[in-house]
């Protein structure tokens, strides 16, 4: 569970140093409309981070079988949803927000998954 709260804060701060680039290295180089984008991923990739922590204490309080994989679902969503955002704003890959939505169907799946671990835990 200690690598689960370990990750969570690691993604946290680069959610933290990308949202500090985005403020500030990409405001002047990006439209208003990509920035909003940029931000988005931003956002959601801090939200999963800190879902990451919790995740990480709930294991020491139940089995590692009700986080593992809620756990797993939130990293690839942070992978895929934050991920292909950022690429498709530092890249103009405009492509890439057609597998955005993989990302959040995994945090979907991630959390309700973690909603029915739990009831049953």
């Amino acid at each position: 569970m200690k690598n689960w709260i370990i990750l969570g804060a690691s993604l946290a701060a680069l959610a933290v140093i990308l949202g500090a680039f985005g403020a500030h290295g990409l405001k002047s180089k990006v439209s208003p409309a990509d920035l909003a984008i940029f931000e988005t991923g931003v956002r959601y990739h801090m939200y999963h981070a800190l879902g990451l922590i919790l995740l990480g204490i709930l294991g020491f309080h139940y089995s590692g079988n009700v986080i593992q994989l809620p756990a797993v679902l939130l990293s690839v969503g942070i992978l895929i949803f934050s991920g292909s955002l950022y690429i498709l704003v530092l890249t103009g890959i405009r492509w890439m927000g057609a597998i955005t939505p993989i990302g959040g169907v995994a945090f979907i799946g991630g959390w309700i998954l973690l909603v029915v671990r739990m009831a049953k835990a």
